[in-house]
């Protein structure tokens, strides 16, 4: 028995466009599981009351970045990857040099001199008033300040020169270390793209064999 093939057409050419067809599925695909999961990511922060902004931190990068390729790859990452890990481990934080933590409480506000992370110094710096060392055995110790609280319960500095409404006030809370909750759970979702890119990939190639 005979088998007589009969190829229609330009075989190369026909190769050639599968392989481009290839590229642009799984280049697709890949960038469709990236942002699924960058999506995912950013709404367990939400969820989590850790803010808008630490969830913007959240981005997705595409090799090659401009193109198709059959060896496309993505990255979802944070730009604030040492506190998204911190939330996703549950981190136990000390001082490095052994002293302590400063929590601030809600009298001293958000934000520091240059609107930067609230400190000691910085507090004592964008208020003009001086903290005042407290210490209590089996509490953690305070930083307390001689002031008055505004109606968003934040201290100022008083401008009456009887004292009246002056106040010891805790800015801050002195601990050796803090235990973070773990409020993330990151790695659920990052198998879950995984486990869904093969899918994406023929999905995509099947559109484009459709065109």
């Amino acid at each position: 028995m005979k088998l007589i093939t009969d190829i229609q057409g330009d075989i190369r050419a026909m190769m050639k466009q599968e392989l481009e067809a290839a590229e642009r599925a799984v280049t697709a695909g890949v960038s469709e599981a990236a942002s699924g999961l960058q999506i995912a990511w950013r709404g367990q922060i939400t969820g989590a009351a850790l803010g808008q902004g630490l969830a913007n931190s959240i981005r997705k990068k595409l090799y090659p970045t401009t193109g198709a390729s059959i060896r496309a790859a993505a990255v979802v990452y944070s730009n604030a990857s040492k506190v998204v890990d911190a939330f996703d481990r549950g981190t136990l934080i000390r001082t490095k040099n052994g002293f302590w933590l400063a929590l601030p409480t809600a009298a001293a506000g958000k934000k520091g001199v240059g609107n930067k992370r609230i400190t000691p110094g910085g507090w004592e710096q964008r208020t003009g008033q001086r903290l005042r060392f407290v210490y209590r055995r089996g509490q953690p110790s305070l930083l307390v300040a001689e002031t008055r609280l505004n109606s968003k319960g934040r201290a100022v500095a008083s401008k009456s020169k009887t004292g009246h409404g002056v106040a010891t006030v805790p800015i801050f809370l002195l601990v050796p270390q803090v235990k973070l909750p773990k409020r993330l759970s990151l790695e659920g979702p990052a198998r879950e793209a995984e486990a869904r890119l093969p899918g994406l990939i023929v999905a995509n190639w099947k559109e484009e064999q459709l065109d």
